[in-house]
């Protein structure tokens, strides 16, 4: 039962680094004795276990991408008998076959301890009642979030995604003071609350934890505004082990504090893969450290971040996730985020936060459109206030972005609503 903080939340950067080190070298003997993969990837980059003596020496071993996970499906990245594995799940693996992520009875403890510390420092305390609406089964967010709220000793409403009208009964009837969601899908209740006449500010929510997508401040502000709640930036990764590896802590709200003493960060330049000093923007590589089942030799994770210096925590905090290396759509020449467009989006007082990019081929040359919808409450604009709304947003993507975008404003209800990570972009541009 978590009672406070652990002892590590508050260690020295000195007994930090002890400490990862120590993991460090138990875990690259564990992968390169058991994993076929990694034996071969280290003696093709000629470098040995034995060779780390300290956390830099790291940079000599390869890099682990999800290529190297499809290529040993189901169970070649395993680093133990499969019948000591207790749990598998999976990525929706919409690019080919899932990754497949193994975990011993141990790797199941250390998630829910980790869960746990990460609800803590958002605000949950033990006797809270925690909605959990993260999907169940295969993806790891529902269950990694249970497990850590259970641990903590709340009380978890097991709800799972999707059946938005009942959601917002439960969330009316049993007055959860927790929610774990996606914040598109936080967005989308609140639209459901106020389609049945219920302010979203009238419930016993008082903290949202948010992940599993990129979001932006401006979308925190959005959600802390419509239900009067802290909204806390909770990051993880199925591969690594799920929701979990970083989290927010409700009384900074500066961005998530990796748990180091499990997880040890890089940035890389994600075009040459050189690792780039703290509070440098590039790619998260992440290496395992306790897990048994599975662990991860600097797995390229696409996130795209800085590491940040501690603050409410002993441990390092990533910043906002700008987006992934491989969401990047470029436009004409000009690189550009989902993330970006949403910000702008957020901005203009009369759109919702609904939204979904067109991307195709004019010819020769790109061509972006911008579909959005108008909140509620601006139904019955006219047509020149949405083309006043529609050439304002326009005017900050060139602005702001350097391109220009055509802006669509559909009508309420016309962009698909996700029960889970929310879809933002349609490419139909040929290959």
């Amino acid at each position: 039962m978590n009672k406070g903080l652990h002892p590590i939340e508050t260690a020295s950067r000195d007994e930090i680094i002890a400490l990862q080190t120590e993991r460090l070298k138990w875990t690259l003997r564990h992968v390169y004795s058991n994993v076929p993969h990694y034996k071969a990837a280290f003696d093709a980059a000629g470098v040995h276990p034995d060779d780390l003596r300290s956390l830099a020496d790291l940079a000599r071993f390869p890099f682990t991408n999800k290529q190297d996970l499809r290529d040993n499906y189901p169970y070649g990245m395993f680093a133990v008998p499969r019948e000591e594995v207790v749990r598998i799940h999976a990525s929706s693996g919409t690019t080919g076959k899932p990754t497949v992520v193994g975990y011993t009875q141990a790797d199941v403890d250390m998630w829910a301890d980790l869960m746990a510390r990460s609800i803590y420092a958002g605000g949950g305390r033990k006797g809270d009642i925690a909605h959990v609406a993260y999907g169940y089964g295969l993806f790891t967010g529902g269950l990694g979030a249970h497990y850590g709220a259970e641990r903590l000793g709340c009380t978890v409403i097991p709800m799972s995604g999707g059946q938005t009208e009942k959601q917002v009964q439960l969330i009316c009837d049993f007055k959860p003071t927790i929610i774990l969601v996606t914040p598109s899908y936080m967005l989308n209740m609140a639209d459901e609350l106020r389609r049945q006449g219920i302010d979203p500010r009238s419930t016993a929510l008082r903290i949202g934890m948010h992940g599993a997508e990129p979001w932006t401040d401006a979308m925190r502000t959005e959600i802390e505004a419509t239900f009067g709640i802290d909204a806390i930036d909770l990051y993880g990764l199925s591969e690594v082990i799920g929701p979990g590896v970083a989290c927010e802590c409700v009384e900074a709200k500066d961005g998530p504090v990796l748990w180091e003493d499990h997880f040890f960060p890089e940035i890389i330049d994600p075009a040459t893969g050189e690792a780039l000093p703290d509070g440098s923007l590039g790619e998260l590589v992440f290496t395992s450290l306790t897990k048994q089942a599975m662990p991860l030799i600097r797995y390229r994770t696409r996130d795209l971040t800085r590491l940040l210096p501690p603050t409410a925590r002993s441990m390092r905090r990533i910043g906002k996730i700008t987006g992934r290396s491989d969401d990047m759509l470029i436009i004409r020449g000009v690189n550009v985020f989902p993330s970006q467009i949403e910000e702008l989006i957020l901005r203009q007082p009369k759109l919702s936060p609904h939204y979904m990019l067109e991307v195709s081929r004019d010819g020769h040359l790109d061509a972006m459109k911008v579909n959005v919808e108008l909140k509620p409450e601006f139904e019955f604009a006219t047509g020149p206030e949405k083309e006043f709304v529609a050439h304002d947003l326009q005017h900050h993507i060139k602005s702001y972005i350097g391109i220009t975008a055509r802006i669509e404003i559909v009508e309420i209800g016309g962009i698909e609503r996700s029960i889970g990570k929310a879809r933002r972009v349609i490419d139909r541009r040929p290959n």
